[in-house]
């Protein structure tokens, strides 16, 4: 019984440290590596390192449930077709800004700041090809605006 109480508490503190770890730990991305998007604005590009979300569960999943993402990360979903998009929050704890990108890499328009939790639907408006969805706020800091284009090989050269 001795050994018993000599093992159990700094197995046990082991054990509520990689609990805290576990915890405390941003959520690991769930794809491959990471692509990178460029936005030209009008004071110079800004680069995001980005998970791309190619399939249907992929954009399904998106950010649900994430409680963090670095600054200049993203998620892109590459929709495979031109059509008009409908985005919603459910299930995601962060505040986004959602992107709408054209075939052609042109910015359609910006829904900022979309609201955790929120079943509103967020349509693009148009015909786009993608969404990159960035922590919220950082289209404003950044000075991302509608028509700027995105480089990424998922759209066509200008």
């Amino acid at each position: 019984m001795k050994i018993v109480r000599l093992i159990l508490p700094p197995v046990m503190r082991l054990a509520v440290v990689l609990v805290a770890l576990l915890f405390a730990a941003p959520v690991a991305f769930a794809g491959g590596a990471l692509e990178r998007v460029t936005i030209e604005t009008a004071t110079g590009p800004i680069v995001f390192d980005c998970e791309v979300m190619r399939t249907e569960s992929e954009r399904e999943q998106g950010l649900m449930m994430r409680p963090y993402m670095p600054e200049l990360r993203g998620m892109l979903f590459d929709f495979g077709e031109i059509r008009t998009v409908q985005m919603w929050m459910k299930d995601t704890i962060l505040p986004l800004d959602m992107v709408f990108i054209r075939a052609d890499g042109s910015i359609a328009r910006i829904t900022a700041n979309a609201e955790p939790f929120s079943t509103r639907v967020l349509s693009s408006g148009e015909p786009v090809l993608a969404v990159l969805e960035i922590n919220g706020g950082l289209a404003a800091k950044y000075g991302i605006k509608p028509n700027a284009h995105v480089t990424h090989a998922l759209f066509a050269n200008p």
